[in-house]
């Protein structure tokens, strides 16, 4: 199963980066793609939470990500589903003196296979993807700067 990571360190308590980053209303500042929020079932991110939401035109269509592990400061693991792959998306805070570091993972599977596709993916989805992560995480360190100061 491909994998693709992307990792930030950001000036800030772990407490306050992962505040953010459950707040499914503040997702289309910073989630690559976020077009809107259609459902949040459970209590996010406790294990069996469900958010539904799909993207801007063009993009991956009805993204539904379910936890499946989740430890306060530290990591919440997801299923995701959408139109194009099934996939374990990890985010991870890791505190540190300077603040917190965060890693978002993300393993998948393309759904629509052909003899091509290992190709494909090797010199586009992986690029792609890893690229997505990344301007979440920049997108999501301008969030939370504009949210908490002064940094630690």
């Amino acid at each position: 199963m491909p994998t693709v990571s992307a990792k930030l360190a950001v000036p800030y308590a772990a407490s306050a980066a992962e505040a953010l980053w459950y707040d499914t209303t503040r997702w289309p500042g910073f989630v690559d793609g976020f077009g809107a929020l259609k459902t949040v079932e459970g209590e996010w991110p406790r294990v069996g939470a469900r958010v539904v939401w799909e993207t801007k035109p063009g993009g991956r269509g009805r993204v539904t990500e379910t936890v499946t592990a989740y430890e306060p400061r530290s990591a919440c693991v997801t299923e995701v589903q959408d139109d194009k792959l099934d996939g374990t998306q990890t985010i991870a805070f890791s505190p540190h003196a300077e603040g917190t570091t965060l890693q978002l993972t993300l393993a998948y599977t393309i759904k629509e296979r052909t003899p091509f596709t290992p190709v494909v993916d090797l010199f586009f989805v992986r690029r792609t993807q890893r690229e997505s992560l990344q301007r979440t995480l920049r997108r999501f360190a301008l969030e939370l700067r504009d949210e908490v100061s002064p940094p630690v």
